[in-house]
């Protein structure tokens, strides 16, 4: 008596090679992303709801406040925010820098953010110090609320 064996691939190796193939794609994934532009996403989102924040404590008091970025971080005057700690007002990357795009070209590079309903539209360009094609802007029309745009200069 022969006993004939079925041929082709068991459960147990199909979900074996499966696996493989899974953990070979997110390596892959891993290796094309790009963390710094990542960074600076975030460093966006974070930057838009404190400018939101803030703008929105200028209408309730009555009292322009400004917005100014440096290397280390950004300050607001008069000091909006006393609730913030100073860590929160750095960059969370060292190699972030931001300014204020040159069609608002003021002297200071400030950002006035009230007390007005309605604001002059104004735009911030965040990128990174040590590689220019890495860029995020964040902008309003003075109606609506700062967003991250997706185009860069």
């Amino acid at each position: 008596m022969t006993v004939r064996r079925a041929a082709g691939f068991t459960l147990l190796e199909l979900l074996v090679v499966l696996a493989i193939v899974a953990i070979a794609t997110a390596g892959v994934g891993f290796a094309l992303r790009d963390d710094g532009q990542v960074q600076l996403e975030r460093e966006a989102q974070r930057l838009v709801a404190l400018l939101e924040a803030a703008r929105a404590q200028s209408q309730v008091r009555g009292v322009p406040v400004r917005w100014h970025a440096d290397a280390q971080g950004f300050h607001f005057d008069p000091d909006w925010g006393t609730d913030l700690e100073p860590a929160a007002r750095q960059w969370l990357d060292t190699d972030t820098r931001a300014r204020v795009a040159p069609a608002q070209s003021n002297a200071f590079q400030w950002l006035t953010l009230g007390p007005d309903a309605i604001i002059a539209p104004q735009t911030v360009m965040l990128y990174s110090a040590t590689r220019a094609s890495r860029k995020v802007l964040l902008a309003t029309d003075g109606v609506r609320p700062f967003a991250v745009r997706d185009e860069a200069p």
